[in-house]
């Protein structure tokens, strides 16, 4: 396939479903669907195009654009580029998704070269790519794996991914494990790892779950932990600079998502003697009784580590999720593998791995350089 046989374009994102441009927004969710279920074996990372449409919602406080491959009469790849609201960032995260029977025919590395354009054109230097890397691809007979710097992981170099991102002058920093619990969780086990939790973290520490939107007292702890998630979870060399919440857009960002059929449930533990929040975790629940929940963010600030604070607040919200939404089947969630502590709260739990993804950075000497007018746990 030739670059004339296909065409990209940037999509407006609808205001609502049905609305205008639905119809392609739609189909590009699609991709993004049968991409992770080619790559992870599994249907249980599956959004919906309504579930995923308010994040596209609040642009002001997190910049995205939305390209399309067309093909064939059909939406076929897509790609998505991301930025700080900080004008003065320098870092861009970048995702390409082609279908897999449209691959290898110059789809994928035009929509790339279309982002690292934007990029330059932004004086975006620092390109951050999540890539997953399947281990059921065929590789021939190389069995040879790139180590990541940190140490922990590995991603198969022979690998279609690997190969294009490391001939586009990118370099593996980190690997992430995604990872599934099913569900119920044996309560037994639930109880003694509560009470063990309980006893490490001692009489300081309470805990308060909510469902939906943060209440008033706790926005504007809830807003400076959502900045903490990004300086104080492992980043390894993509060395991601601190993505800064407001309480404004805190606001803004649960007002989106109440307009999708989502169900955010939340548990945080409260330092009693600061009276703030030492922490959180966020499950996110799909509409419907049989589809896996998605972890979102969870975190415990630095200086309240150490006291099993991450396994009491998983356990707790692991609860709030059984009592709410009983038939959930499972749960995914990602983490980097140099995140030894949260990888064994996890494992204690059930969780077992179900893939893995690399992340991925290349700074660009050339940002800048083009005419201006010419893509959680902590």
């Amino acid at each position: 396939m030739t670059d004339d046989a296909f065409t990209i374009d940037e999509l407006a994102i609808p205001e609502h479903p049905n609305g205008a441009g639905w119809t392609d927004f739609a189909a590009s969710v699609h991709v993004k669907n049968a991409v992770e279920m080619f790559a992870y074996g599994t249907d249980e990372l599956t959004f919906t195009a309504e579930e995923l449409l308010p994040a596209w919602h609040t642009l002001e406080h997190a910049p995205r654009r939305l390209l399309v491959a067309r093909a064939e009469g059909q939406i076929v790849g897509r790609a998505v580029y991301e930025t700080l609201a900080e004008p003065s960032s320098d870092y861009a995260w970048l995702s390409v998704e082609v279908l897999p029977q449209f691959r290898r025919r110059g789809i994928g590395g035009a929509l790339a070269a279309r982002l690292e354009a934007i990029a330059d054109a932004e004086n975006r230097a620092n390109r951050v790519v999540y890539a997953v890397s399947p281990e059921h691809v065929d590789r021939g007979e190389s069995a040879e794996r790139l180590m990541a710097p940190t140490g922990f992981g590995s991603v198969p170099l022979a690998n279609p991914e690997v190969l294009f991102l490391l001939h586009r002058g990118y370099r593996l920093e980190q690997v992430e494990r995604g990872s599934r619990l099913e569900l119920p969780v044996d309560p037994d086990v639930l109880a003694e790892l509560e009470r063990t939790a309980a006893r490490h973290a001692g009489d300081d520490y309470a805990l308060v779950s909510w469902t939906g939107r943060t209440p008033e007292r706790w926005l504007e702890d809830f807003a400076e932990l959502y900045t903490r998630m990004s300086t104080d979870a492992p980043t390894a060399g993509l060395e991601e600079p601190e993505d800064v919440w407001t309480v404004e857009r805190l606001i803004a960002d649960q007002d989106a998502g109440a307009a999708g059929p989502r169900t955010a449930l939340v548990t945080a533990i409260l330092h009693r003697p600061s009276g703030h929040l030492a922490g959180f975790t966020e499950l996110s629940v799909p509409a419907g009784s049989a589809r896996a929940a998605s972890q979102e963010d969870t975190l415990v600030l630095r200086e309240h580590r150490g006291r099993r604070l991450g396994m009491l607040l998983k356990i707790a919200n692991l609860k709030q999720l059984g009592q709410a939404f009983p038939l959930v089947p499972s749960v995914t969630t990602f983490n980097a593998e140099e995140n030894r502590h949260m990888l064994s709260v996890n494992e204690a739990l059930g969780f077992v791995p179900m893939g893995y993804e690399g992340a991925w950075r290349r700074v660009s000497a050339g940002a800048g350089s083009v005419d201006r007018s010419a893509r959680s746990d902590s």
